[in-house]
């Protein structure tokens, strides 16, 4: 299905393959896509030339995603930005928005819900509804969260993040499994 609007999008993502997937995906589907492994490379690309919207991997290697939004936002302010993370949580999705993001999704995802957060019906003010709030999380996503927080302040060092807190860098990395706790 293409798209009758054609939109030109930067995709930042350190991944080659899902990097290189979503670029052809986003072609396939009429759009002008360039795909980058980090944001100064992609700051470059958008001094070049225009793009209308972004994709931007929260955990880039060396590089916060969510700063790499707010340089995006500095020189391009019109920039309709999307956060793609497997490590969602509420506080870096609110710092996501806070700093200029429209939506945060998390992987996996695909074009078609990328496309909907980017141009769909959103109120580009507003977002879509990212994280649902009205619900209480369970102590361990509470505390998942916090050790994220944690984590980004410390950006992503793990023997920092356990000095912090005052407990095992083992327990840490325990805590912080791959994905969030169902709540």
């Amino acid at each position: 299905m293409k798209n009758s609007s054609s939109h030109s999008l930067l995709i930042i993502d350190d991944d080659e393959a899902f990097g290189r997937r979503l670029t052809r995906s986003f072609e396939r589907r009429g759009h002008m896509a360039s795909w980058f492994r980090d944001g100064n490379s992609a700051l470059s690309a958008l001094q070049a030339r225009h793009f209308d919207s972004a994709v931007v991997d929260l955990r880039l290697e060396g590089e916060n995603g969510i700063e790499v939004v707010s340089k995006l936002r500095e020189r391009e302010p019109a920039l309709r930005i999307v956060i793609l993370t497997g490590y969602g949580s509420i506080a870096t999705a609110k710092d996501a928005l806070r700093r200029g993001a429209l939506d945060y999704l998390t992987k996996p995802t695909d074009a078609v819900e990328i496309e909907q957060a980017l141009w769909g019906q959103n109120d580009p003010k507003e977002g879509r509804a990212a994280v649902d709030e009205s619900t209480v999380p369970s102590l361990k996503r509470i505390e998942w969260e916090y050790l994220q927080r944690v984590l980004a302040d410390t950006d992503g060092n793990i023997s920092e993040t356990a000095r912090r807190l005052g407990i095992e860098r083992r327990t840490v990395q325990r805590k912080l499994s791959k994905y969030p706790p169902l709540d």
